[in-house]
């Protein structure tokens, strides 16, 4: 019976130093904070690791991360400066700098949080109309999280960024919106076609005329080599006869050779005898002339005149 009771005061003083050491003794991990009271009343802070505490004298809170948190808003109603209902959720990014504050300044800084940016966005959003609050989303971030950074600093909190993650406007709104839109897309739609037309229109043009004028400047140097050519071919042909030295009943006969050929063609209806042929004429029949023996010329015959008497002249007799 003895050895009964002495083994149940063992295993009691065995649990109670088992009890004390897991009250005495506590692990906190990296990026988390505790703070300890001592008879209720403010003691220390501990910090990630092994640490010991007095049991039943020291009372330590729940942990504290340390690590940067997110906290995602519902929608909350807002009424902008048009007097138009948008509903607006924010996401707010936040990190615990001093437990102390933390844990003795403000019951819940979560719920805080959620209360300030609730009504700092209010009177940011008051004074914007509808199309500024969907288009200036960077301005009420940095409004946002000013002010909210400036408030939760004396909790021990800072807020790193504040995110507007939507911006719902009326149902009407959003459909009237949508036409807008619309319109203008179909508006941007007819101008680019039509200047995509004109520019085409001018490209063309512009093509038209540069082969006009290359077409021009062919024409133009083809003629320009034609007529060198003309030109040279006469000089050569000017200098040949020059050269050869011909005759003017030479020309003469050359040039009623070359008669002919210019009567030739279908569109020569009419031709008219240059006024050259008679001197070429002339001037061959000159040569045959000159080629031609010299025939001799018959003399007239004599014939005998009788004599008749004339009245009242006188007469010899013999």
């Amino acid at each position: 019976m003895d050895g009964t009771i002495a083994i149940v005061v063992v295993a009691v003083l065995v649990l109670a130093v088992l009890t004390v050491l897991a009250r005495a003794v506590r692990i906190v991990p990296q990026a988390r904070a505790a703070i300890v009271e001592r008879l209720g009343r403010y003691n220390r802070t501990l910090a990630p690791g092994l640490a010991v505490v007095v049991p039943f004298v020291d009372r330590v809170r729940p942990m504290i991360d340390l690590r940067e948190q997110v906290v995602s808003f519902p929608p909350q109603p807002v009424i902008t400066e048009d007097n138009l209902v948008v509903g607006i959720d924010t996401v707010i990014y936040f990190q615990v700098t001093d437990p102390q504050a933390a844990t003795y300044e403000i019951a819940n800084y979560i719920q805080a949080i959620e209360q300030l940016t609730v009504t700092t966005l209010r009177n940011v959003i008051g004074g914007l109309n509808l199309e500024e609050t969907l288009t200036s989303r960077d301005e009420i971030n940095n409004r946002l999280r000013g002010v909210l950074d400036e408030a939760t600093g004396k909790w021990g909190i800072r807020v790193n960024r504040v995110e507007l993650k939507a911006v719902d406007p009326p149902h009407s709104i959003q459909e009237a919106m949508e036409k807008q839109m619309r319109a203008e897309r179909d508006r941007r739609a007819a101008i680019l076609t039509a200047e995509g037309f004109k520019q085409s229109q001018i490209l063309t043009a512009e093509g038209e005329k540069q082969a006009a004028i290359l077409r021009a400047e062919g024409d133009r140097e083809s003629r320009r080599l034609t007529a060198e050519g003309q030109a040279k071919a006469i000089e050569t042909v000017f200098a040949a006869i020059h050269a050869g030295r011909p005759s003017p009943e030479l020309l003469a006969y050359q040039y009623l050779q070359v008669l002919p050929q210019i009567a030739q063609g279908d569109a020569n209806k009419l031709w008219i005898v240059p006024s050259e042929l008679g001197k070429a004429l002339e001037g061959l029949g000159n040569a045959v002339g000159r080629m031609a023996p010299a025939a001799p010329v018959a003399a007239d015959p004599v014939v005998p005149v009788p004599d008749v008497p004339v009245p009242g002249a006188p007469t010899n007799t013999h």
